[in-house]
């Protein structure tokens, strides 16, 4: 498990993880490199197997390759055909689906009409394994692997196409060090992780123990830190990042639904209810998932789980009226919590004074509220106040900066927000930079998508109607200032003895990963969203495929895109549209087969597209009839300059080789769509961003809302134009070529995710 862990994790680098010494790999190559290298049979073998998948070597990987066993070399090929998913069923619905099968509703009419009154009625036609009657002279059953009427698949196939694809992504070595090393850079990430970071982190957590003063700056990366520890039972090391009520809640949240963000119970079990609510006989549905997810929150705790918090309780390093005030925002989840984790019979006994103290405090409220006298100063118009109290807590001061802008004016608020900017969080501040467009413009919607799929369009702040465009530029151009002044001065504190520094072009496209955390996780890649791929050839290939590991059932996932076209013209290609100009799909299933899972497709012509003057393509994934997103579900597109290739005979159009991006939908996903995807058809690029949103089909998903986010992440600061921040401040000169330069920075160094601050 530990090694499997280990490959993994490497994998989503763009490596290979081998348990060798690299000087060792770097001496025999110097060694040997007169007498040229000889590849093995088994490491011959194991690149062929590689360049399937869409893989290449670096020089210093094919030394090392010597020397790893065959077994090895086994066990990473199986996990890559795995990941890759190689061996799974890959046959759509429909047989050569990129020729069209002239299926119409008529057809569905007639089949539903022709199952209603049965062969007695006088129909003839063929019935299917499914039961239903196929009627003579509609569905072309020849081209089908299934019922064309329920989306029931018969036929599978575990073939799948290889090495089509016209560019292979090269894999490097990663030893123990560099595993090593990304474990203390992702303990350290300056930003939230995402979920593949998340997923990452916890494996290395299984290999690697906690170093003994670890550097953790996000609380979210605490918190998976201690559930760990917690498991393993080692509640004092975890003490160490229990240093308030807030963190506390936060742990036994994340340990209860696995979910860093606190939401109340109440909006889990109403969402979970109308996962259902479009389903017939929606009621009882709703209501057996709201009782589910009741049951699942209930909160109980066994006394190791009360002791462990109530230590925790007791050692905070802060006073009871500072613990009380912490815990007033969230009273009711607390009330409940100190009942659930006995902590008031535990307050009683010898050696728990501090903990009895803070719940005295609690309970009686004999605190003040910080809250309270900032919203006290704000309806008193009193500035002064509110902008001390403010400096206060750096962090909320930025969270309401913009509102306090509008309230009080720019050059006041700024002036008091710029003394405490070096204080916070780098991340913050890119935050705010990255917005501050947006929201001082009283044209432009913001959204906001919580983790429960439901996304938000919020409306410009009335209080903007009060300034005019130059005021309001001014606003914008502030903020963007103080971010600047700060980075400056936290890159000026960085010493370096380096002259020059190289900036991959690529950079300027990858917005800096604070915000719109992706809950997706990547098994082959670790892109940042708002990655922009080109699209190198005439086709682009969507694929989703899930069911994987599960017995045949009734589970209706369904892959969809929409095009927008000139005069405002938008057309539709899903399930109930297989054809539209520029796509063509591969047909609806509804049921999966046994383990295998099942697959859907859709081919995007970039010729047509271009010449029906498209300019967006969006891709969606729903889950038709059952709750959230099946939890394991791939989805992704390929991309070749070379033609990649539709099965006549079973319709396999899969090519993992092919493929530029894909995405697995983790445990934890809430959502009922996702738009993974925008092609530029004008650009030739296409986006990845991830907008969950709750609806059985691609007609839920607000174009509206899909362009606010693309405008957001456009909006963003580049990783490119960070690095230019930092090169002003220490003085390096930017050279064109990465040779040249004393600090290289490309692509697979901005997947690392350490932007130096």
């Amino acid at each position: 498990m530990t090694t499997k862990n280990l490959i993994s994790v490497a994998l989503r680098y763009g490596a290979v993880f081998l348990d060798i010494n690299r000087e060792e790999v770097n001496n025999s190559a110097i060694h040997n490199s007169g007498k040229g290298l000889v590849v093995s049979v088994p490491e011959m073998a194991f690149i062929a197997r590689l360049k399937e998948n869409g893989y290449s070597v670096s020089e210093e990987l094919l030394h090392a390759l010597s020397t790893v066993s065959t077994d090895r070399l086994a066990e990473i090929t199986k996990y890559i055909n795995d990941v890759m998913g190689v061996n799974l069923n890959w046959a759509p619905l429909v047989k050569g689906w990129d020729v069209p099968t002239g299926e119409s509703l008529a057809d569905h009419i007639i089949t539903l009409v022709a199952n209603f009154f049965g062969e007695e009625a006088g129909f003839k036609g063929t019935t299917l394994p499914c039961g239903h009657l196929i009627p003579e002279g509609t569905f072309p059953l020849e081209r089908y692997n299934g019922c064309p009427f329920c989306g029931t698949q018969f036929n599978t196939s575990n073939f799948v196409y290889k090495g089509q694809a016209s560019k292979l992504k090269m894999l490097n070595l990663f030893t123990l060090d560099d595993m090593r090393k990304l474990f203390g850079k992702l303990l350290a990430s300056p930003t939230p992780l995402d979920a593949t970071q998340r997923d990452s982190l916890e494996k290395l957590l299984d290999v690697f123990a906690l170093p003994e003063n670890p550097r953790i700056t996000m609380k979210e990366t605490a918190m998976l830190v201690t559930k760990t520890l917690a498991e393993k039972g080692r509640y004092d090391e975890a003490q160490v990042l229990m240093t308030s009520p807030a963190d506390i809640l936060r742990f036994l949240w994340y340990e209860k639904t696995g979910r860093v963000q606190i939401i109340k119970p109440k909006t889990l079990v109403e969402h979970a209810g109308k996962l259902y609510s479009h389903m017939w006989g929606s009621l009882d549905k709703s209501a057996d998932a709201s009782a589910e997810m009741k049951k699942k929150l209930m909160l109980k705790y066994d006394r190791k789980a009360c002791m462990r918090t109530a230590r925790w309780m007791n050692a905070l390093p802060m006073t009871p009226q500072q613990a009380a005030e912490q815990m007033n925002p969230k009273r009711g989840m607390w009330v409940r919590m100190i009942r659930a984790l006995r902590l008031g019979e535990y307050s009683r006994k010898k050696g728990f004074e501090h903990l009895a103290e803070i719940l005295d405090v609690f309970y009686k409220q004999e605190y003040h509220t910080w809250q309270g006298n900032v919203d006290k100063a704000q309806r008193a118009n009193d500035a002064e106040t509110t902008l001390e109290l403010l400096k206060q807590r750096p962090g909320l001061f930025a969270r309401c900066l913009f509102a306090t802008m509008l309230r009080f004016g720019s050059d006041k608020v700024i002036a008091a927000f710029e003394h405490v900017a070096d204080k916070m969080p780098a991340r913050l501040l890119i935050s705010l930079s990255n917005a501050a467009e947006i929201y001082f413009d009283p044209e432009s919607e913001r959204i906001a998508h919580p983790v429960t799929g439901v996304t938000h369009r919020l409306e410009p702040n009335k209080m903007l109607s009060l300034y005019d465009k130059e005021e309001l530029d001014k606003m914008v151009k502030a903020v963007g200032d103080v971010f600047s002044r700060s980075m400056a001065r936290r890159f000026a504190e960085q010493k370096t003895e380096s002259k020059t520094i190289f900036i991959d072009k690529q950079l300027y496209d990858i917005p800096v990963s604070v915000g719109n955390r992706s809950e997706t996780i990547q098994d082959t890649s670790c892109a940042l969203m708002g990655t922009r791929f080109p699209v190198e050839g005439d086709a682009v290939r969507l694929f989703l495929q899930w069911g994987k590991g599960l017995h045949a059932m009734h589970l209706d996932m369904d892959l969809s895109c929409r095009i927008s076209l000139p005069d405002n013209i938008v057309v539709e290609c899903a399930y109930y549209s297989l054809t539209c100009p520029g796509a063509k799909h591969s047909g609806d299933i509804r049921s999966t087969p046994e383990m295998v899972g099942t697959a859907e497709y859709i081919e995007l012509s970039m010729p047509e597209l271009e010449a029906a003057g498209a300019k967006y393509v969006t891709f969606t994934c729903n889950a038709y009839s059952v709750g959230a997103l099946s939890p394991n579900l791939v989805v992704g597109w390929m991309n070749s300059a070379f033609p990649m290739q539709v099965s006549e005979e079973t319709g396999v159009a899969y090519d993992p080789s092919c493929v530029q991006h894909m995405v697995r939908i983790s445990q934890t996903n809430l959502s009922k769509g996702l738009v993974f995807g925008v092609l530029d058809v004008v650009k030739r690029q296409i986006i990845w961003l991830e907008m969950p949103f709750t609806s059985q089909n691609i007609k839920g998903a607000d174009n509206k809302s899909v362009e606010a986010l693309l405008r957001k992440l456009e909006a963003r600061l580049s990783v490119g134009g960070l690095l230019e921040i930092k090169a002003k401040a220490q003085g390096l000169t930017i050279v064109e070529n990465a040779e040249d330069a004393d600090e290289k920075y490309d692509y697979e160094w901005a997947k690392m995710g350490d932007y130096g601050f």
